[in-house]
């Protein structure tokens, strides 16, 4: 690729004479969060030049680029901005290794210009803000997490921020209050915790608990007539009874009772077929990856929990957040591979490998008894037919869904019969142009069609946002 406009590249000229003041932005990034961001500060009248995967080169000339506004946003940290006529940087990428070498190498560039950056892994996120501090750091599943969840809680509610924050709308204004589950949910949650321990979830811990029920059984029914029936003691029977079930018979035949011998031999026969059962379950629950568990906080939950279809970057933050407000969550998601499932299990949430759209999938996580269901999945289209699924399997269970990505639904209010929707990268967007323009946004509230960002002094602030589709590049 060259340096100049290429097919994927466009002169910065696009959008129109800048307006008096405007400030020269540089967006990176082939994504629908960089598109809307672009779209957004076009129609604000700023200058922008927006590359989809330029090479050093590309970059290079961008960042040297003469004829900014002058303006500057600041970086944060004091100093000058604008070198080279560039007042920001944005780089919103979904893979974090190629928006991390882009970073880094507008900060050799031009380390006096302020960045706004898309890093996911938390570990990379602050190794970055440590190299480069003047770098603002966010993902589109950190900044919509709380207005993802907001509408699982309850119809009303706009947004939900942990440990124990919600916000509804009242009139044409947001309203801030505290929530806490009831005493009597949590009581019920505490239940369905207890009650969803132990309990098979697929083939292979069926055989395992069956097994092992089975195995039980025949112990404590040998133990039991021992006892009973030949007046042992509880040891001695003990200790018979464990020779059964091992399949090496009793210590010695009891004279009085032909019946035992009959008993213990059909046992230890049943035994054989009982242990190869159990074992095959232990095998496979211990060779698998193990992503639910039988015990532990990784127990599917039984009652009152929230299903997340697609664990992507937006679906695992979601279930942090939802776990954070005191709401067991059971992810849902197509491949075992996924960069986020070994991230979902060690923080011990549990995922079932399957599609979101499958009868059989959303029974298996118990859809009729859970608080909601969101299908956030990053392709519109696959959670739309989750919502549809979701609709057929448990028509009383309320629905969130993410959309407003896919080319072919830009208008989200039509997805309305389906549930509550949210569109992700807008709304991430506001964020990222609130932070080039030189606000320091905090947290940020999104609705159908509305965005709200917390700006220093002014609280929840209506912020405008603009359609992806306006993006000429």
């Amino acid at each position: 690729m060259t340096a100049g406009p290429g097919p994927h590249e466009v002169d910065p000229s696009i959008g129109g004479e800048p307006a008096p003041g405007a400030l020269k932005l540089l967006l990176v990034g082939d994504t629908p969060v960089a598109r809307s961001a672009c779209a957004s500060l076009l129609e604000r009248g700023h200058r922008v030049t927006h590359l989809l995967a330029p090479d050093d080169a590309a970059l290079r000339q961008a960042l040297s680029a003469r004829g900014g506004g002058g303006a500057g946003v600041g970086r944060g940290v004091g100093g000058d901005a604008g070198v080279g006529g560039v007042d920001a940087v944005a780089v919103l990428l979904h893979d974090d290794h190629v928006a991390l070498r882009y970073t880094l190498m507008t900060a050799h560039l031009a380390p006096d210009v302020p960045v706004v950056a898309s890093v996911f892994d938390r570990t990379v996120a602050s190794r970055l803000a440590q190299l480069i501090p003047w770098c603002s750091l966010s993902t589109p599943g950190n900044l919509v997490a709380p207005s993802l969840a907001g509408p699982c809680l309850a119809a009303d509610v706009v947004a939900a921020f942990a440990p124990g924050t919600v916000v509804r709308r009242e009139g044409g204004r947001l309203v801030e209050q505290p929530w806490r589950l009831a005493p009597a949910e949590r009581v019920r949650l505490w239940w369905s915790r207890v009650a969803g321990q132990l309990r098979p979830h697929d083939g292979g811990t069926r055989l395992l608990l069956g097994g092992l029920a089975a195995l039980l059984a025949i112990l404590v029914g040998d133990w039991a007539w021992l006892v009973v029936q030949s007046h042992e003691g509880v040891a001695e029977a003990l200790y018979d009874a464990a020779r059964v079930v091992a399949t090496v018979g009793p210590a010695a035949a009891p004279d009085r009772s032909r019946g035992y011998l009959v008993v213990s031999a059909l046992a230890m026969l049943v035994t054989l077929v009982v242990t190869a059962a159990f074992t095959a379950g232990l095998v496979e629950y211990l060779l698998s990856p193990r992503l639910v568990g039988l015990l532990g906080p990784r127990a599917l939950p039984r009652r009152g929990h929230v299903v997340v279809v697609g664990l992507g970057q937006v679906g695992l933050r979601l279930c942090q957040e939802l776990r954070a407000l005191g709401l067991p969550v059971v992810a849902v998601e197509r491949s075992a591979s996924a960069p986020a499932v070994r991230i979902a299990r060690g923080l011990r949430i549990p995922v079932v490998i399957g599609e979101g759209e499958d009868r059989a999938v959303l029974e298996r996580v118990r859809l009729g008894q859970a608080r909601a269901l969101a299908a956030v999945g990053s392709d519109d289209m696959d959670n739309v037919a989750v919502a549809v699924a979701a609709h057929a399997v448990a028509s009383g269970t309320r629905v969130v869904l993410r959309a407003g990505e896919h080319d072919v639904i830009t208008e989200t209010r039509s997805l309305l019969p389906l549930g509550t929707t949210r569109d992700v990268s807008a709304a991430a967007s506001a964020w990222v142009v609130a932070r080039l323009l030189g606000q320091y946004p905090g947290r940020m509230v999104a609705d159908v069609h509305e965005v709200w960002i917390e700006l220093p002094g002014a609280g929840l602030t209506p912020w405008p946002t603009a359609s992806r589709v306006l993006c000429p590049h």
